[in-house]
């Protein structure tokens, strides 16, 4: 498993063909100027020795020299082990409602980007717990299993949006389902499900299926967005504003957030609801609530005792510069007698 410590120096790779784009614009200008000096035979007579070929050939040498001293710099490194560690942790399950009624702006920036913000500030407080994301609108769609790798979880959270689904809605049914498939230890003792959402469109069997997940001991915790006041949903093309929703009517959708359904989920499932319209109102109550909670040890395997292996390329990369210093311009001897391009009978 190899990880690069200094990604930003591969910017410099930008020399090479910069460099090469120089080369042939030189040997153009050479090309160019000869012919009006002399023509090639004569050129010949008047430089036997000068090789195009070893002029070539040492600008490749110089620029893969070029090439693994920027590699070098990088630093990239190898895990040479794949250890088992133990962690201390709960299993934090996030449902986020990404339906069309989520593109909202009756709260900045829109609905379904401050559940991001919500769920990303969230992840980062958690510390060892692991975490997973579901995703749903229609029917719901497993963005990422259960993890401790947070970073993986807040790149994925952010690709998040509603043509990931295939048809739209609000089906929490499917996402409670599938979020019972993501608590694979069965001696887990706190395991969360946070479920985020303007609240419309529910399904009235909604919290049944809630309370079947509850049984199992999973805590579930709403938040709403949006406001009861209600705001049109945005229709972009191409990222381009071209108008809102409208129903079949002809009048503008307007979409409003519905508390009292997502406070019927949180009850039957001894969780509670918050209003997530400020960042930090929920972000700091389930930050507390998950630190408080009883940790369970797990098992997770991940490479370690990465080592350095930037010595390799940068011997590689001074290899081949060397190389260059002690290539000349000039027909090597030995290359003169072979004549590959039967360079003597032209010349004759």
């Amino acid at each position: 498993m190899y990880k690069i410590e200094a990604p930003i120096y591969f910017y410099l790779l930008l020399i090479v063909p910069s460099m090469l784009v120089i080369f042939l614009l030189v040997l153009w200008w050479k090309k160019r100027t000869q012919r009006k000096f002399s023509n090639p035979k004569l050129l010949k007579i008047l430089a036997p020795n000068a090789s195009q070929f070893k002029a070539t050939l040492k600008v490749i040498i110089l620029l893969l020299g070029i090439t693994f001293l920027i590699i070098s710099l990088t630093n990239p490194k190898m895990g040479s082990k794949l250890k088992t560690i133990k962690r201390e942790g709960v299993d934090v399950v996030f449902a986020l409602d990404i339906s069309k009624s989520m593109l909202a702006e009756d709260i900045a920036p829109n609905r379904l980007e401050k559940s991001k913000q919500i769920i990303s500030k969230l992840i980062d407080r958690l510390g060892s717990d692991r975490v997973g994301i579901i995703v749903y609108a229609g029917n719901s769609y497993p963005l990422l299993p259960i993890t401790t790798d947070h970073a993986a979880a807040n790149m994925f959270l952010q690709n998040a949006n509603p043509d990931m689904v295939s048809s739209q809605g609000t089906a929490i049914n499917e996402a409670l389902e599938l979020a019972k498939t993501y608590y694979n230890n069965d001696e887990q003792t706190n395991r969360f499900l946070i479920i985020i959402s303007d609240g419309e469109d529910h399904q009235e069997e909604t919290k049944q299926v809630a309370q079947n997940l509850a049984s199992d001991g999973v805590q579930i915790y709403t938040i709403g967005v949006g406001t009861e006041r209600g705001g049109p949903i945005p229709m972009r093309l191409n990222g381009a504003m071209i108008g809102y929703k409208k129903d079949r009517k002809g009048e503008t959708v307007i979409t409003k957030r519905m508390p009292e359904v997502l406070q019927g989920i949180a009850n039957v499932s001894d969780g509670s609801y918050i209003d997530g319209n400020i960042t930090e109102n929920p972000v700091e109550q389930l930050a507390k609530i998950i630190a408080n909670a009883e940790k369970n040890e797990f098992e997770t395997k991940q490479f370690s005792d990465y080592k350095d292996q930037f010595q390799w390329f940068l011997a590689i990369g001074l290899f081949f510069l060397c190389l260059d210093s002690f290539l000349l311009d000039k027909k090597t001897n030995w290359l003169r007698k072979v004549d590959l391009f039967n360079e003597e009978k032209k010349m004759s």
